[in-house]
């Protein structure tokens, strides 16, 4: 099978208990915690910052955090998100004055570095730092907002950056990010993705481990398909 990841977003958490929110969906079998960090300024709306990462790495959370910048200007926080316990470290190239600069910053910080596209933003934007990238995040849903619904021309997108990523012959994760739950999780792992950002189909569900589990099932479904798309 697939080398899969479900990375439960934590902007639908109850932030009341967060700390035990997060040892429950690893509990349930979840991979990755996705945290999304908003400015109010890049997108409408405002989150957490690292001292929230932070205080779950000091909880005892030794899960992965995906860390998802979306915020404008971008690189004094990708130090100060190093320095608070992320893995892996994406942003919007429209955030950046540099990306190739910011690229490398996540790099020397020590962690993973990632490009986010929007469901507008082309896929020229990768030509020149696809080599130097761990990760592509494809957002199926305009962002700055939870509980919105996939955009399903986000899969034709999917497509074509898995088949950039095969040619560029480098261990390279296609994450997903919008409406993912388990109804139509297969069609994107179909399409290409192998990381899965879910936020109210996990939190807001009434069973975390029934949630995750019912994905996994629809991935092991999809794995063939996921295999001739160039996931291996």
């Amino acid at each position: 099978m697939a080398d899969f990841l479900i990375a439960p977003s934590v902007l639908s958490a109850d932030f009341a208990r967060l700390g035990a929110e997060v040892d429950a969906v690893l509990d349930a079998g979840a991979d990755v915690v996705h945290f999304d960090v908003m400015d109010n300024h890049y997108v409408p709306n405002l989150t957490v910052g690292p001292l929230v990462c932070d205080a779950l790495r000091r909880y005892g959370v030794q899960a992965p955090i995906d860390v998802h910048l979306m915020v404008k200007p971008v690189d004094r926080l990708v130090e100060e998100f190093a320095a608070a316990g992320a893995s892996w470290i994406s942003f919007h190239p429209e955030a950046s004055e540099h990306a190739h600069r910011t690229i490398s910053l996540i790099r020397e910080v020590g962690c993973r570095p990632g490009l986010v596209l929007n469901p507008a933003t082309p896929l020229s934007c990768l030509d020149h730092v696809l080599d130097d990238l761990d990760l592509v995040l494809v957002m199926s849903v305009n962002p700055g907002f939870g509980g919105q619904a996939f955009i399903p021309s986000s899969l034709d997108k999917l497509r074509a950056v898995r088949e950039r990523i095969t040619a560029s012959g480098r261990a390279i994760r296609l994450e997903v990010d919008g409406g993912i739950k388990p109804t139509n999780i297969g069609a994107v792992a179909a399409a290409g993705a192998d990381t899965f950002v879910a936020g109210s189909a996990i939190f807001g569900s009434a069973d975390y481990a029934a949630t995750i589990a019912s994905m996994r099932k629809e991935l092991a479904a999809a794995a063939p398909s996921a295999a001739v798309a160039g996931l291996s």
